[in-house]
C-alpha cells in the first residue's frame, strides 16, 4: 500500500546566536537539499528587527519551514518529504537530525506522522 511520507514537526532549544543567522541557515539548507538529492522549487527567507528569522523551503518533493525566536532560545521545525519516487522516510530524519545538530539544538517536542 503506497504510504505518502513522513513528516517531522518538532521544536527545539538553542544558543540565540544560532537562531539569528538566516544567512548560516539557508547555507545549511542549501547543502541537505544539494546532499540529498531534492530539489528545490522556491524559498523565502524573511528576518525580523528581533534577529529572528522565518523559512520555508518549497521542493518538488515537499518542503522544509523553520521559525525562530532567539529572546526565548526557541525554534519550530517542519519537514515533510513525499515517498512519491522514492521511500524518503530517512532523508526526513536526517534533515532533521543535522539541522538539530547544526542549531545547537535540544529537543523539545518531535512528531513524527506517517501520511
Amino acid at each position: 500500500m503506497y504510504s505518502p511520507g513522513l513528516h517531522i514537526l518538532a521544536q527545539f532549544t538553542a544558543p540565540a546566536s544560532t537562531l539569528t543567522d538566516a544567512g548560516s541557515c539557508k547555507r545549511h539548507f542549501d547543502q541537505l537539499v544539494d546532499t540529498l538529492g531534492l530539489t528545490n522549487v522556491g524559498e523565502v527567507y524573511h528576518s525580523f528587527p528581533n534577529g529572528g528569522f522565518t523559512v520555508t523551503i518549497c521542493l518538488t518533493e515537499s518542503h522544509i519551514a523553520m521559525h525562530t525566536w532567539p529572546e526565548y532560545g526557541l525554534a519550530t521545525f517542519d519537514v515533510f518529504l513525499s515517498n512519491y519516487r522514492r521511500d524518503n522516510q530517512a532523508r526526513v530524519r536526517q534533515i532533521y537530525t543535522e539541522t538539530l545538530s547544526f542549531f545547537q539544538g535540544i529537543e523539545q517536542t518531535k512528531t513524527e506522522l506517517l501520511r
